[in-house]
């Protein structure tokens, strides 16, 4: 499977938004996430790092 987590970094922390995330479609103000299950989260951040092999998406405000 290909999917990742995603975690917003906030100074040293890191919160997980969403788990099993497919999809990270970039929209005017923000990202859209679409998780295998089809559940989708809007979130006004970009990325700041991306590990494919760790199945990590890490985004920061």
């Amino acid at each position: 499977m290909c999917e990742a987590n995603a975690y917003l970094r906030e100074g040293e922390s890191e919160q997980l938004i969403m788990e099993s995330v497919d999809k990270v479609e970039p929209e005017e103000e923000g990202l859209r996430l679409v998780n295998i299950f089809g559940e989708q989260k809007f979130i006004k951040a970009k990325i700041q790092a991306l590990s494919l092999v760790d199945h990590r998406i890490v985004l920061s405000l």
